[in-house]
């Protein structure tokens, strides 16, 4: 495992580059060796148009990667080359190394409308951007998919004749959240707040749930289990198709926020039952009911009905049901296994934390012995753990001063456990196994190579582990796909990317520039990881404007060995350093290092970042005056809080889409941090920025969506009313209709244009410094 040099005092460039030194890989080192020999006199640069365009700069990435269920397939979604947000369904045969597009999106549907809930969905799901195919479900056979395109649900066999096979299931607008149920027999999905199946041998149409409307929802997630804990479905298959567990919930209790969402030519007055930090969440129930219909059997959740349910997961054999059960204050974590037939109710295990404990996705019940595996931050970091079914503690499966970052796969045949995590390096994710005997003398195994940052897929509760799909990146190679053995060997491309002729990068290769990273240290010893570009034609003697890129908060790691932002190469190519830290309260560092935010946020976040701005001002190739920062969302939050804070310290900054005030911010995330506004009022003002707002004197520039349902336009305008108040000038650029990640390329163009233009007029990269 890669530690920093503890030795190294901070401020100063030693520990920065000694760190640097240690972490060069070949790829790295060749990169840095390139900038020894001559380049062409002129290298073509970026451009914002050119990022934020139709065509994908990065090359072709495959979306939505999923193995078929017996591994003769991988289906993927990719881009199209001139509209990089235009999505079509290929499938790559394993047998015969062939690609080929099976569903091109345009062509079935050519022109997309989308109801506002399916536009609040992809919201969600961070996919607000993208048009096309979105989804699919592979069947268990492998031999048929199931997509959602527009407002019909369609069902490709693989086997099936040329013209006839693609046939429409489905119709209807809203059908949410389609499935194939695990043994093939039926087709689900949702509609209007209902669960609905098909049997596929009839064709029959069976409405299950009937009471789904107003505040009612029927399999369904609720806006802070899709926002703030990964849940993106509300029902669940038992294996052998037998049950359906599903969520049902009421949100009569959440209070109705009104809010305006501004488009170009309307102002809409939406009513959102938001349940802002402290106020009243839904109340959940989880219910049984057979696809062939009936009457529903109610899981009793507890006398408490204050709670999350969090995760919802069906034993091997489909008579058991576990669920997952937060607390309100997320302090503790049960996990209850329910006996279909009788509903008897066993608490496996409780997890409980002083601060909170985070939920995942790591529970895997074993179908070859009564065990299952489990995640745990209790040790100080995220390792695995073997229970048996009576909630004992088998032995422990990984361990040390690292964190996993997921399970992948379980292939108990071969007695291994395939994770993802930076065991080796902070900066870099990659693929292990572990065994699942918890043997210590055969340690945790890298299955991936290449310093960078690796992804994996695997065949969904597969028995045996024959292949995955691999995504790798580094910051000179984009990402690449490739299908590799159980053990990591190369099998085949299904995208090699290279970055050649061919590749839409290749015009701009010559002005790449490789990233350095290192480590600062905190003022409680703990290693900052930090990443700096500086500008190609380097010259040790003059003095260059800083452009630090910040997000610091929780479930943001910024500073990563992969394919950078193509934004911040724009930047260095228009002569700035360019400069990014990962402060404490950010993830895969362990807990000591995320829970140093707890009941209160934007203070120690703010001080790290200051231990990376004060560092630059002691480097002879920056100039200290001309320093600027920009964030997005928590880390537009970071850039205003840090002006109120320490102008002294930075020329100007740029806050996008910003939280300014955590009281109107949603309850999960919010009180996960900072508890309610009920028990640490004292937290919530000093994790505001109105406390601090004074100090905002370095000029700043404001930018938000009009339209956000995340971060709440509010505020944005409490922000501009405090500081009009007081007197404080600032710039400002809103969106009509823009959401929180303001998606239409049309406005991202404009947005980073305008961010652009604001820091050359404050920063003046084109000076030399003094």
């Amino acid at each position: 495992m890669h530690k920093p040099n503890s030795e190294c005092p901070t401020h100063t460039p030693r520990p920065f580059m000694v760190s640097l030194l240690l972490r060069l890989t070949p790829c790295l080192a060749v990169g840095l060796l390139l900038l020894l020999f001559p380049l062409p006199a002129v290298a073509e640069k970026l451009t914002i148009d050119l990022i934020f365009g139709g065509k994908s700069l990065s090359g072709r990435t495959p979306h939505g990667v999923k193995i078929s269920p017996d591994g003769h397939r991988v289906g993927f979604l990719r881009g199209r080359d001139d509209n990089q947000f235009q999505l079509d369904l290929w499938v790559y045969d394993v047998d015969q190394h062939k690609t080929r597009m099976l569903v091109d999106s345009k062509k079935l549907l050519p022109e997309e409308r989308l109801t506002d809930a399916e536009k609040a969905r992809r919201e969600r799901a961070r996919t607000a951007a993208l048009h096309g195919i979105l989804d699919y479900d592979w069947s268990p056979d492998g031999r048929k998919l199931l997509f959602p395109l527009g407002e019909a649900l369609y069902l490709y066999d693989l086997q099936g004749k040329s013209g006839e096979a693609m046939r429409k299931v489905a119709e209807g607008a809203g059908l949410l959240d389609p499935k194939i149920s695990p043994k093939g027999r039926y087709v689900s999905f949702v509609r209007d707040q209902n669960l609905f199946v098909i049997d596929l041998k009839s064709g029959a149409e069976i409405q299950l749930t009937k009471d789904g409307s107003g505040t009612l929802h029927n399999a369904e997630a609720e806006f802070v289990a899709q926002e703030e804990m990964g849940q993106r479905s509300g029902y669940w298959w038992a294996p052998d198709d037998s049950t359906i567990a599903f969520k049902q919930y009421d949100e009569s209790p959440v209070p109705v926020t009104k809010r305006f969402e501004v488009y170009p030519s309307r102002t809409e007055v939406i009513e959102q039952r938001y349940p802002a930090a402290g106020d009243s969440n839904v109340i959940v129930h989880l219910g049984l009911i057979r696809p062939t219909g009936g009457a529903v059997r109610w899981i009793d959740l507890g006398a408490n009905s204050d709670i999350y349910l969090s995760r919802v997961d069906w034993l091997p054999d489909g008579k058991t049901v576990s669920f997952q059960r937060q607390s309100r204050d997320q302090k503790t974590l049960d996990l209850i296994a329910v006996d279909v037939a009788t509903l008897t109710q066993t608490t496996l295990l409780t997890e409980t934390s002083q601060t909170w404990v985070n939920i995942h996705d790591d529970l895997r019940f074993l179908k070859k012995q009564p065990a299952f595996i489990w995640s745990s931050e209790r040790s100080g970091f995220n390792h695995l753990y073997l229970y048996g079914l009576d909630g004992k503690v088998m032995h422990p499966l990984t361990g040390g001063d690292w964190d996993i970052d997921n399970v992948l796969a379980v292939d108990e045949s071969s007695g291994l456990i395939y994770i993802s995590s930076n065991r080796d390096a902070v900066i870099d994710k990659q693929i292990y196994t572990v065994r699942l005997n918890g043997d210590s003398s055969q340690p945790t195994v890298r299955v991936s190579t290449g310093d960078g940052w690796h992804g994996a897929s695997f065949a969904h509760d597969a028995d045996k582990v024959s292949l995955y799909v691999e995504s790798y990146s580094n910051p000179l190679t984009p990402p690449q796909t490739s299908i590799r053995g159980p053990d990591g060997r190369f099998l085949a491309w299904i995208e090699e990317n290279k970055l050649d002729e061919h590749h839409p990068y290749w015009p701009y290769r010559e002005a790449l520039v490789t990233p350095e990273f290192g480590a600062l240290q905190s003022e409680d010893g703990q290693a900052l990881e930090c990443r700096i570009y500086k500008p190609q034609n380097f010259e040790s003697t003059k003095r260059y404007p800083v452009f630090i890129t910040v997000y610091g908060g929780p479930g943001g790691q910024m500073v990563t060995r992969g394919w950078g932002d193509l934004f911040n190469q724009y930047k260095v190519q228009q002569g700035y350093v360019v400069f990014t830290l990962d402060n404490r309260g950010t993830p895969r560092r362990g807990r000591k290092f995320s829970d140093a935010i707890y009941l209160r946020m934007g203070d120690v976040e703010v001080r790290d970042q200051l231990v990376g701005i004060r560092w630059l001002k002691q480097q002879p190739f920056v100039d200290p005056a001309r320093i600027g920062v920009f964030g997005w969302s928590y880390g537009g939050y970071m850039t205003v809080m840090m002006l109120a804070k320490a102008s002294n310290e930075l020329a100007a900054g740029v806050a996008g889409a910003p939280v300014t005030e955590w009281r109107v911010y949603d309850t999960h995330y919010t009180e996960r941090y900072l508890s309610t506004p009920q028990l640490n009022a004292a937290g919530y003002d000093s994790s505001a920025v109105f406390g601090s707002l004074k100090g905002l004197t370095s000029p700043l520039l404001l930018v938000h969506g009009m339209a956000d349902d995340n971060v709440l336009f509010l505020n944005s305008t409490q922000l501009m009313a405090a500081l009009q108040t007081q007197g404080t000038q600032f710039q400002l650029m809103t969106y009509p209709g823009g959401k929180h990640g303001i998606s239409t390329p049309a406005m991202k163009k404009h947005a980073y244009h305008m961010i652009t233009n604001f820091l050359d007029e404050k920063l003046k990269p084109g000076e030399s410094g003094k």
